[in-house]
């Protein structure tokens, strides 16, 4: 458990307006160097009611500059928010690099006021928690300053607040019913609230507790661990960059899964006649199961991988077909945008996560991380290595929820896709499929081949298995496509 930080003695207004002029400076040159940095600042300030949650926000606000601040307030789940996993919502508000994120209401404040309304169960709470310290490991891995306040009052401490703030007619709207239920309870939140500080109290992520019965030094002591903590965290960015980036080895991490890949057979043959019979007897029955999904608010997600010259586009647009087109998203993943690079790499995906009942398809995804980025050096060996446990726990979480993920990686031989490239050379109509970046590729297959392998061996699990495909003939691998869907989809309702 952290210890307290701030004195209890109280600040004179003569001595804490003396300290003000040199620390606002300190401040604002933070927000000039942050404003270069590779990375970004997540502030959270948490704690008992009546600590001063809001005062401390607004007058750190006014000390900083306010446009590379961002203030976010989370209170009760909205229903589109409530369609999504857990985390979505916090997902979605993370401030870009560059610039702070102050959170007055965070991924604890769900926990704290269900706590409050009604004591939450063990399991229940060990699993919020658990969500937690892997969303913030995540954030903190890539680069994230995470800084987390508790402001403590004691019960009494607690109660007299409260009634300061009540006699007070201009504060008194301050102060509610709850603020009140949560005094007559303190010893419960209290338990609860020491035992989230200490499961959540890790590296990267620790715990600072203030002594918040006085509002000068309460303040100060914020802005001070904002300083302290930043210079720390930026010595230890500048250390891990001058590293630089290698294109790593391409030595396989899990043999068994490029074994798997190799044994695929690509020989198979289907004719036209037969599979335009049995394709629209596919089409019509994964149409019935997407809306059997949809009438039980279960969201489908279905990711395609594959080899340049695989497939995927035209398995994509046979699948849709069999979709209503108010129903489905297709979301084509290429190089990430400016706006995307200033994120953790799953942010973008965590933004089209459908609602209840809709459907995304990603035309590649999440797991270009541990291909393209881990060949061409754009991610450490450490990040895309980590990475297989990240995509693994963001598959479990929207299984979690109820999403139904479907992976697909469409396999074809490597004489197969020099037809296939030469083929689009040669019509005018397939040009713009082609470019000097899939050449490059193709001379880095038995690279590739090392990468698709670790990906299908160490993200291949229960809740979101991978479907290899054999796709040197079109028409057999959108077959198969159209069936697989059908079974994991029957399979996943009838749990």
């Amino acid at each position: 458990m952290p210890k307290a930080s701030g004195g209890k003695q109280r600040l004179s207004k003569k001595a804490y307006e003396a300290k003000l002029p040199a620390l606002r400076e300190q401040l604002v040159q933070l927000q000039v160097k942050l404003k270069d940095s590779p990375f970004k600042i997540v502030l959270i300030i948490a704690g008992v009611e009546g600590g001063g949650r809001g005062e401390s926000i607004n007058t750190l606000s006014g000390w900083l500059d306010p446009r590379g601040v961002e203030t976010f307030s989370f209170h009760q789940a909205t229903d589109e928010e409530r369609e999504r996993p857990l985390m979505w919502r916090f997902w979605r508000s993370l401030p870009t690099v560059g610039r702070i994120g102050i959170y007055a209401g965070s991924w604890y404040t769900e926990t704290l006021r269900e706590e409050a309304e009604s004591a939450k169960t063990g399991p229940d709470l060990e699993l919020g928690l658990r969500r937690i310290r892997h969303f913030e490991k995540l954030l903190s891995d890539n680069g994230t300053l995470i800084i987390k306040v508790w402001l403590h009052l004691t019960k009494e401490q607690q109660r007299d607040r409260l009634r300061e703030l009540g006699a007070d007619e201009d504060t008194a709207w301050r102060v509610s019913e709850s603020d009140w239920h949560a005094n007559r309870i303190y010893d419960r939140l209290a338990r609860t609230a020491g035992h989230i500080i200490k499961e959540t109290h890790r590296r990267g992520a620790p715990w600072t507790i203030v002594d918040a019965q006085d509002e000068r030094a309460r303040n100060l002591t914020i802005a001070t661990l904002l300083l302290q903590r930043f210079r720390e965290h930026e010595r230890a960015r500048t250390r891990l960059q001058s590293s630089g980036r290698a294109v790593t080895a391409t030595t396989p991490l899990r043999p068994s899964g490029r074994r798997r890949l190799l044994a695929l057979p690509l020989d198979q043959h289907l004719a036209e006649p037969e599979y335009e019979e049995k394709r629209e007897k596919w089409l019509g029955r994964l149409n019935r199961l997407v809306r059997e999904a949809s009438s039980a608010k279960r969201s489908v997600v279905f990711v395609f991988e594959g080899w340049d010259a695989a497939g995927k586009g035209g398995a994509i647009r046979r699948l849709a077909s069999a979709i209503d087109a108010r129903d489905y998203r297709v979301i084509p993943v290429a190089k990430p945008t400016d706006e995307e690079k200033s994120h953790h790499y799953l942010w973008r995906f965590w933004r089209h996560v459908p609602r209840a009942g809709l459907v995304t398809i990603y035309d590649r995804s999440w797991y270009g991380r541990v291909l393209v980025e881990r060949l061409e050096g754009f991610a450490r060996p450490d990040e895309w290595k980590r990475a297989f446990r990240e995509i693994n726990d963001f598959e479990q979480q929207l299984t979690e929820h109820g999403i139904i993920v479907v992976k697909f990686w469409m396999q074809i031989s490597r004489d197969e896709q020099l037809r296939r490239f030469r083929a689009r050379e040669a019509t005018r109509y397939k040009l713009h499929k082609i470019n000097d970046e899939d050449w490059r590729n193709r001379r880095k297959w038995s690279a590739y081949e090392v990468a698709v392998g670790d990906m299908l061996a160490l993200t291949n699990n229960a809740f979101a298995p991978w479907h290899l495909i054999p796709s040197n003939n079109k028409r057999h691998a959108r077959l198969q496509i159209l069936k697989l869907a059908c079974q994991q989809l029957t399979t996943a309702l009838e749990t």
